[in-house]
């Protein structure tokens, strides 16, 4: 197991579904598209074929709300965002998905447009992971946002891959207390730069200056920082605009990994009470999110559950 950082985090690796003998959702998506049953290990032809084709193979998904969330596990995130590096047709975008960012889409349509126009959504609150695990998927663990991060950067170790941190509007520092933690942790990490975003509003010139900023270091993985909502429309609204193949929001685990923040204990991160840890820690600027949209969710979960209430995805808005 890998040592503790600093702060006294650690990242636990998912479990692989190949120590039980299983396939991972994505290598089980592969062998179906080629109309097989599921072998014990995928043939080196299939998933070549798989990476380098134009269409990629759908991965598994259920909806939540009238959102769609792929069910999928940290492993098949980081390959896939291996493969989008390898490919570098286009910016893709990856967000970590909890129970704010689909309560946050029933209030604002276009917000929902953006979420399933997005490559990747991922459950990464414990309640999304027990709705999956309700329609049949196996969900053992949720995609935690710093948990994604440091696995990416512990199975990449050696591919120089070019990391950008960008955000943390609270604190100045943050990316670079962050930058500087990660090349501790994984020595020969390559960090192409790092931008702490202001906490006022950016004008258009600003923005503009932000992505021209972030292309000209020419990463392969552009880390968003700027909490779950607000990342999620600067990936759709810059991605066109980004010479960068992936971009991922992660939000707290800026904060978490750099030592701004202490992190919730495993036990509570696992079993979904990690929202009573961080609203102890910042009731003013939770409490919203955790006991009214909390509450919110509960009720229309149950709603959908028997059948009051039905929610279709929206069509997915074009890419900006």
């Amino acid at each position: 197991m890998p040592p503790p950082l600093r702060n006294g985090s650690t990242y636990l690796p998912s479990k692989s579904a190949h120590t039980h003998g299983r396939l991972t959702p994505l290598e089980s998506t592969l062998m179906q598209k080629q109309g097989e049953g599921p072998p014990a290990v995928p043939s080196q032809a299939a998933l070549a074929q798989a990476s380098f084709s134009n269409e990629r193979p759908e991965l598994p998904c259920f909806q939540v709300l009238g959102v769609r969330v792929r069910a999928i596990q940290i492993d098949d995130v980081v390959a896939q965002m291996k493969e989008w590096i390898c490919q570098r047709r286009e910016c893709h975008s990856v967000a970590p998905t909890s129970m704010n960012g689909i309560v946050e889409a029933q209030h604002d349509a276009e917000f929902k447009q953006i979420l399933n126009a997005t490559d990747l959504i991922v459950p990464d609150g414990m309640p999304l992971v027990w709705l999956g695990r309700r329609r049949g998927h196996i969900l053992p663990r949720r995609v935690y946002g710093p948990d994604l991060l440091l696995a990416f950067c512990e199975k990449t170790t050696g591919r120089c891959y070019r990391h950008f941190f960008y955000g943390a509007e609270r604190e100045p520092g943050v990316p670079e207390k962050l930058a500087e933690e990660l090349k501790q942790r994984f020595p020969g990490m390559i960090v192409a730069g790092t931008y702490s975003r202001p906490l006022q509003a950016q004008n258009l010139d600003q923005e503009d200056e932000i992505v021209l900023r972030v292309s000209r270091a020419a990463p392969d993985v552009l880390w968003v920082g700027l909490g779950e909502v607000r990342q999620v429309r600067w990936m759709h609204e810059h991605r066109n605009k980004l010479n960068v193949p992936v971009v991922v929001g992660v939000g707290a685990a800026f904060d978490m990994i750099s030592g701004r923040r202490r992190q919730a204990p495993r036990w509570m991160r696992e079993h979904g009470f990690e929202w009573l840890f961080r609203l102890f820690q910042e009731p003013r600027r939770l409490w919203r999110r955790y006991l009214i949209y909390g509450a919110e969710f509960i009720a229309l979960v149950i709603l959908e559950m028997f059948g009051l209430k039905k929610y279709e995805p929206t069509a997915n808005i074009n890419k900006p």
